[in-house]
C-alpha cells in the first residue's frame, strides 16, 4: 500500500516547493495529488492559459520521486466564468442560488458548464497527459459535495423533461406510472412537468424518485465526458474520483463503472458529529471515530469494482473545521486509520493536507505540518505506519470472503423520499448490520445487487425496497445462508406497493406477507425477552412458524430453508443472535469481542484495531505468529498475527 497527501503548490512560495517534495518523499510518502482546485490560476482570464508555474510543480515533486495524481479543476469553475454564464450555478430545493464564493458552485445538467469543462480537462490533458509523472487522473472533487447533486434550477427542469420523454415515450405511461389521477396531477405534455420542489405538501414519491434517478444520471453524464477525454489523451493512467462518507445522492455503482479506481474522503470524527449515532457513542468515540465508519466505507467503497481497486483519497490527520465540534484525534488513530485501511485492501492512503492553510475557510483544519511548517502531531504516526507498512510487503493479501452485505443506492432514495418514520434511512440500516457483523469478528463486504456471490457463507440484504431484476433468481440459487431485512419487497420500480402486498418478488422464496406496518417513536417499542423493537415493525400473515416472536406473540423472523425475514428493527443483542444462528449454519465461527475491538481478515494476516481509550486483551488467534503489536492492546493500538 502506497502513502500520499494532498497538496496545493499556488498556495505556498514557489520557493517552500522543493524542501516540501523532499520531506514527503524522506516521510515515507510516495503520491501527491494536485490541480482540482486551480482554474483560476491556469486560466485567469478566459482563453489564456498559465501553465508554468504548473508546470514547474511538476517537475519538482516529480524529481523528489512523487507519482502525481492530477485532478480536474471543474468543482470550482472561476468568477469570469460564472459571470459569463451566470445560470450554470444550481438552485437548491427552495429555489435559492447555490453562488460563487466557495465551491461546488455549477449545476450538472447546464450545457454550456458541460462544454467549458471539456475544455479545461481537455487542456490539462493535452498538456500533462504524457507526463511520466502523471500515474492517475481524478474527476472533478467530491461529487454532490454540500448537496449538489441535485439542483433544481431550469437547465435541470428541461433536461428532466427530456429524460422523462425518454423513459416513457408517451405522457399516458408517465401519468400511470406515477399514479397521478391521484390529487389531479395528470399531465397533458412532458412540457407541463415541473420539478418536485416548492409544493405545498409532499410531492409525488414517483415524482421523487424519477428526478433522484434523473439526477443521478446527470452526475453519471458529466463524469463519463471527462473520462473519455482523459482515456484518449493519457493512456495507461489510473482514473479515479473521490467519494464521500454516508452519501448517496447519486449512484456510485454507476460512476464508478467507467473509471478504474474507487477513493472516497475518510474523516471518522466529523462523521460521528455529524450523522445519526447517540450522543453516548459520540462521546465514547469522540477523538476515536465509531469502530465501523472506518471500515463500513472501505468495504462500501471496495465493492464499487469488481476487482476491489479503492484508496483513501483524503485522510483526516488532526481536527476538522466542517463538523459541529472538531475534536483532535487519540493519539495513535491516525496510525490506526492507515492500517486499517491495509486490511482492507487499500491501494493506497492520502492524507489531506500536507500543511494546514493559514486563511480562507479551511484554515481550521489541520495537515501533516502547521502552518509554520513544523510536523504536526499526525506525522510521527505516519513515519511509524510507513515503517511498518513497508515490512509487512508481501504479507498481505485478498481478504478473506465471509458475509457478502448487498446494497444499493436506490434503497436509499426510497426511504429517504418516504421514510414513513423520522430517521429510517436504508443507509443507515446497512450500517447497523454491518456493524453487527463485525462485531462477531467477521469479514464483511459490501456489494450491489447482481454481484456473484461465489464463495460467500452469508448474504444479508438490509433493506432492499424495490427488488431488481434477476436477484430472486440468484437468491434462490445462492447456497449459503440469507437474511433479508425490513422494508425489502414493499415498493415496484414506480414506487406503488406491490399488488401481493410486500415483500412482493420474494413470496417466490418466502411464502410470507406483509399486512400493516407501523414507526414506533422513541421509548414506543414492543419487548423481544431482554430486548426490543424500535423504530419499525411490520406485521406479517404466513404458514411458517415464526423463529423469533414479540412477548405479545407477533411473529418478527420466519425461515424458509436458508431464507429468513426479519419484519423489524430490532437491538443489537437479538440481532446478533440471529447472526450467529447463520452464521454457525454457515460453518462460520464468531467471536465475544470487546466492544471497541474489530478484526479483519486479510490473507494470511489477521489484524486487530483498538477503537477505545483503555487498553485491551486480545482476542485469541489461535495458531498464528504476532507480528505488529502486542497480547495487550492499547488504547488507539494495532496487533497484526500471520496465521500458519
Amino acid at each position: 500500500m502506497k502513502l500520499g497527501v494532498c497538496y496545493y503548490p499556488e498556495h505556498w512560495p514557489e520557493e517552500m516547493w522543493p524542501a516540501d517534495a523532499r520531506r514527503m518523499a524522506e516521510l515515507g510518502l510516495s503520491r501527491v495529488r494536485i490541480g482540482e482546485f486551480c482554474w483560476s490560476r491556469i486560466e485567469p482570464e478566459p482563453g489564456h492559459y498559465v501553465w508554468d508555474w504548473l508546470d514547474r510543480s511538476v517537475e519538482v515533486l516529480h524529481k523528489a520521486g512523487l507519482g502525481i495524481i492530477m485532478g480536474t479543476p471543474t468543482a470550482t469553475p472561476p468568477k469570469w466564468l460564472v459571470d459569463r454564464m451566470p445560470d450554470m450555478i444550481a438552485l437548491d430545493e427552495q429555489g435559492r442560488p447555490r453562488g460563487f464564493g466557495s465551491r461546488r458552485h455549477y449545476c450538472f445538467s447546464h450545457k454550456g458548464y458541460a462544454a467549458e469543462c471539456d475544455r479545461i480537462v481537455a487542456a490539462m490533458a493535452a498538456r500533462y497527459g504524457n507526463h511520466p509523472a502523471i500515474v492517475a487522473w481524478q474527476t472533478d472533487n467530491e461529487y454532490g459535495c454540500h448537496d449538489t447533486a441535485v439542483s433544481f434550477s431550469n437547465a435541470a427542469c428541461d433536461a428532466f423533461r427530456h429524460w422523462l420523454a425518454a423513459k416513457y415515450k408517451d405522457i399516458a405511461g408517465l401519468n400511470s406510472a406515477w399514479g397521478n389521477v391521484f390529487w389531479s396531477m395528470e399531465y397533458r405534455t412532458f412540457a407541463e412537468v415541473d420539478l418536485p420542489n416548492l409544493t405545498v405538501t409532499e410531492a409525488n414519491p414517483a415524482h421523487w424518485l424519477d428526478f433522484r434517478r434523473f439526477s443521478s444520471d446527470q452526475v453519471v453524464a458529466f463524469n463519463r465526458r471527462q473520462v473519455d477525454i482523459l482515456r484518449t489523451a493519457s493512456p495507461g493512467r489510473d482514473l479515479i474520483h473521490n467519494y464521500m462518507g454516508f452519501f448517496t445522492q447519486f449512484d456510485h455503482h454507476a460512476v464508478a463503472a467507467d473509471l478504474d479506481v474507487a477513493s472516497w474522503d475518510s474523516y471518522p470524527l466529523g462523521f460521528l458529529e455529524q450523522f445519526w449515532f447517540t450522543d453516548a457513542e459520540k462521546l465514547r468515540y469522540a477523538r476515536q471515530g465509531h469502530p465501523d465508519i472506518a471500515a463500513f466505507h472501505h468495504d462500501l467503497y471496495r465493492g464499487l469494482h469488481p476487482n476491489g481497486r479503492w484508496s483513501v483519497m483524503e485522510q483526516q490527520p488532526g481536527p476538522v473545521n466542517w463538523a459541529r465540534y472538531n475534536p483532535a484525534p487519540l493519539s495513535g488513530m491516525v496510525r490506526l486509520w492507515t492500517l486499517e485501511a491495509m486490511a482492507h485492501g487499500a491501494e493506497m492512503v492520502s492524507y489531506f493536507r500536507w500543511r494546514q492553510l493559514p486563511f480562507a475557510q479551511e484554515q481550521m483544519h489541520a495537515g501533516l505540518l502547521r502552518p509554520d511548517s513544523s510536523d504536526d502531531v499526525a506525522t510521527d504516526e505516519v513515519r511509524q505506519a510507513s515503517a511498518e507498512i513497508a515490512a509487512l510487503a508481501g504479507e498481505a493479501g485478498e481478504p478473506i470472503k465471509q458475509v457478502a452485505l448487498v446494497f444499493d443506492y436506490q434503497s436509499d432514495w426510497v426511504t429517504d423520499i418516504q421514510p414513513q418514520g423520522q430517521s429510517f434511512r436504508a443507509l443507515r440500516q446497512a450500517f447497523e448490520y454491518y456493524s453487527a457483523l463485525r462485531q462477531l469478528g467477521l469479514n464483511v463486504d459490501i456489494v450491489p445487487p447482481g454481484r456473484s456471490l461465489d464463495g460467500y457463507a452469508m448474504a444479508v440484504i438490509p433493506c432492499m425496497p424495490i427488488i431488481p431484476d434477476g436477484l430472486v433468481e440468484q437468491l434462490s440459487a445462492f447456497k449459503g445462508q440469507v437474511l433479508i431485512g425490513p422494508r425489502s419487497g414493499s415498493k415496484t420500480a414506480d414506487f406503488a406497493i406491490p399488488a401481493g402486498l410486500p415483500p412482493g418478488p420474494l413470496q417466490g422464496m418466502l411464502p410470507i406477507k406483509v399486512n400493516r406496518v407501523e414507526s414506533l417513536r422513541p421509548g414506543l417499542v414492543a419487548t423481544l425477552g431482554d430486548g426490543s423493537i424500535r423504530q419499525w415493525m411490520e406485521h406479517i400473515e404466513s404458514d411458517l412458524v415464526a423463529e423469533m416472536t414479540t412477548d405479545g406473540g407477533v411473529g418478527v423472523c420466519y425461515r424458509n430453508n436458508n431464507l429468513r425475514y426479519l419484519g423489524a428493527c430490532i437491538d443489537l443483542a437479538n440481532l446478533q443472535a440471529v447472526f450467529s444462528r447463520m452464521a454457525d449454519e454457515a460453518g462460520l465461527s464468531v467471536l465475544a469481542l470487546h466492544q471497541d475491538i474489530r478484526l479483519r481478515r486479510n490473507g494470511n494476516l489477521v489484524f486487530a484495531f483498538n477503537y477505545g481509550r483503555e487498553a485491551v486483551a486480545a482476542p485469541l488467534i489461535s495458531g498464528a505468529e504476532l507480528l505488529v503489536g502486542s497480547l495487550i492492546i492499547p488504547a488507539a493500538g494495532v496487533a497484526i498475527w500471520r496465521m500458519a
